[in-house]
């Protein structure tokens, strides 16, 4: 047992005779891209809990139990928290079942799971106010952007650009940065995507993993959701599905652009700058965390950014620095 597990089950064993907890059932539930790492336990009458366990010196539960009451102040289905130690990195939550929309999509249930989830994505977008998380700013979408030259082309692809591409790449930046910022804002999740979305028989999707949830743009979780980095549909399917987010969001009073055209290419943007983000910290995590497993979907990645840099004269020179960074065709000339 190593000494974070002894702590773990200390701390359990201070409520356990509570819950009935059973700590010799305890199993790996799950472990994300971060530092967190989550079990599974046995309680009374064969109810399961689940523990968080996220080291202080790498993570912060408190996000987590803020956001929690807002997504339970919005009516949706969220763990609920029955103990805390905040100092020490631990939270005992409700168990929202082993089963993600990632595991059980399929052709026949795939349009009820997502409108389900967009039903849900309404009702968080619609207690949005300002003042309460913190700001999706220039400072934080700069910042995630710039994971993509620091990770993925230099330490994945160890390219070093020369100052006529590292000006390209700022100069896109820019441009999706000005779209990005002139987007109404709301709460964003920021991975509002199907592996963070539970299977549940009642008041579905049970949501996860929102504990670094921001003030920011609105297409930003409509385009999490249907550009993920562990699934793609085919562009038919996104359009719908964006189209009946739009209608539901307009119906509620939310702040989407009243140009469906309008709104798509702005959620194109947007999920643009998730999708070079995303690049960038999957090479991080290979590089740096020694968990190689992400990098087998940056392929999808490379497409969806190839795929909107290529329907945007604005972005042609991205393709541009794309195809040099892949070496998928041979290097040309690019005027603009």
């Amino acid at each position: 047992m190593d000494q974070r597990q002894t702590q773990r089950h200390a701390w359990l064993n201070t409520f356990a005779d509570r819950y009935g907890l059973k700590l010799e059932s305890e199993a790996s539930a799950s472990a994300d891209a971060s530092f967190r790492q989550y079990f599974r336990l046995l309680g009374a009458e064969g109810k399961s809990f689940i523990v968080m366990d996220a080291p202080p010196a790498f993570e912060d539960v408190r996000p987590f139990i803020k956001v929690t009451g807002l997504f339970e102040k919005a009516g949706l289905n969220v763990p609920t928290i029955f103990e805390s130690d905040v100092e020490n990195g631990f939270l005992l939550l409700s168990d929202l079942g082993r089963y993600t929309y990632l595991d059980v999509l399929n052709e026949d249930n795939a349009r009820d799971l997502m409108l389900q989830a967009i039903d849900a994505l309404v009702k968080w977008q619609l207690i949005s106010e300002e003042g309460v998380l913190p700001e999706y700013n220039r400072e934080v979408l700069s910042r995630e952007l710039n994971l993509f030259p620091e990770w993925y082309i230099a330490k994945h692809r160890q390219k070093v650009l020369d100052d006529r591409q590292a000006a390209i790449l700022k100069m896109c930046f820019e441009r999706i940065l000005q779209n990005n910022l002139a987007q109404p804002k709301v709460f964003v999740h920021r991975d509002f995507m199907p592996r963070n979305l539970m299977a549940v028989a009642d008041n579905g999707p049970g949501i996860l993993d929102y504990q670094d949830a921001l003030y920011g743009p609105i297409s930003y979780d409509i385009a999490s959701l249907l550009r993920d980095a562990f699934i793609s549909w085919g562009e038919t399917f996104v359009i719908d599905m964006t189209i009946r987010y739009w209608e539901k969001a307009r119906a509620a009073g939310l702040p989407v652009n009243a140009d469906f055209g309008l709104f798509w290419r702005d959620v194109e943007w947007m999920g643009l700058q998730r999708h070079l983000k995303v690049l960038g910290i999957f090479a991080r995590i290979n590089y740096r965390d020694g968990k190689p497993k992400y990098l087998a979907d940056t392929p999808r990645f490379v497409a969806y950014v190839r795929e909107t840099a290529n329907r945007y004269d604005e972005l042609k020179p991205l393709l541009y620095l794309m195809d040099q960074i892949e070496d998928t065709v041979p290097q040309y000339g690019y005027t603009f």
